[in-house]
């Protein structure tokens, strides 16, 4: 039995790679960074991947199945992950894995029917979201989740309005930093813009809500069944750990006609929170003369020299960031 760890598979070797995991009824995920290969003669019998610090496309034959090949697997992609920086690790597998996996030091943070994410830190969601300032608990208590790529009138009208609505209102902004603005400016400009509010408090969202983590697809066959699934473990996570932390009652959304993928999350939140005591409110998207609102018209204004376009499309403390970078 031989061991490797690879930065990157080309040819031969990912073509076994691919056609093992099919074998297993996994997707390749081709966007891993590192992947172990466990050989028998000539022959893959074990693997596991990286990215970032998501542990993914984990699979064993089941002919070695109980040889203690999974530890083996994940004490060299932990060593991987630790060596390139990540600290805290997150895997998704199926709930039928999850007694393995738990035996193996990672920590269940919500399933669905199809979907198990978990974690390596035994207390880590709950000991992020206890950390967070939780100023008003009891109440009409809204929560709206956001990207806010970067902040604009649009997500300055949606969150005045639901604020007008509530004793006190979070928001949550996404914490990767995948987006063209920077987490880091992207928190600053909604706490900037949102200043004016003293019943709105501003949250990054951690690791947990809409992100890598949360939205696995490489194990599940239809890419659309992959999106209703991306949906509704981010919901089960929002439900099971944040709502009940900040005694959240609503859910506020924009509504969605220019992205299918968020108007198909918004479907999904109106349909299954609902259930769970939570209201949605829908509120209908600011328009300008162009019609709606949208972070990516916006963007697509940045470096064509017509600062009074962008103007009417964002608060002035968004205007005034993207003066001081040149932006605009």
């Amino acid at each position: 039995m031989d061991i490797e760890l690879s930065m990157g598979l080309f040819g031969r070797k990912k073509r076994l790679w691919m056609e093992f995991l099919s074998k297993m009824d996994l997707e390749p995920d081709e966007n891993v960074e590192t992947t172990v290969l466990i050989w028998e003669d000539d022959a893959i019998i074990a693997t596991g991947s990286r990215q970032e610090n998501i542990l993914k496309c984990i699979a064993i034959d089941p002919m070695h199945q109980g040889e203690g090949l999974t530890a083996t697997l994940l004490t060299q992609l932990r060593q991987d992950a630790f060596g390139c920086g990540h600290r805290h690790l997150f895997l998704y597998t199926k709930p039928k894995n999850k007694l393995m996996f738990s035996s193996l030091f990672f920590y269940p943070v919500a399933q669905t029917d199809s979907v198990l994410l978990m974690e390596d830190q035994a207390q880590g969601i709950k000991s992020y979201v206890n950390q967070l300032e939780a100023p008003i608990t009891q109440g009409k208590i809204g929560a709206a989740v956001m990207n806010c790529n970067p902040f604009t009138l649009g997500h300055q009208y949606l969150i005045e309005t639901a604020a007008a609505q509530c004793d006190h209102l979070y928001i949550f902004v996404l914490s990767e930093d995948k987006s063209q603005f920077s987490a880091a400016d992207r928190m600053a400009l909604v706490k900037a813009g949102t200043a004016h509010l003293s019943n709105v408090t501003v949250h990054p969202t951690g690791p947990y809500l809409i992100s890598s983590a949360t939205f696995p697809t490489y194990f599940l066959k239809e890419r659309d069944s992959a999106r209703t699934v991306q949906c509704l473990l981010d919901i089960e996570v929002f439900c099971r750990h944040y709502a009940p932390r900040f005694g959240i009652t609503h859910r506020f959304v924009g509504t969605e006609p220019l992205s299918a993928m968020t108007d198909l999350y918004n479907q999904a939140l109106c349909a299954h929170l609902p259930p769970k005591g939570i209201e949605v409110v829908c509120i209908p998207r600011k328009e300008v003369s162009q019609g709606p609102i949208s972070a990516t018209t916006l963007r697509s204004l940045l470096g064509t020299g017509q600062p009074e376009l962008v103007r009417q499309l964002v608060p002035e403390t968004t205007f005034r960031y993207l003066e001081e970078n040149r932006l605009i």
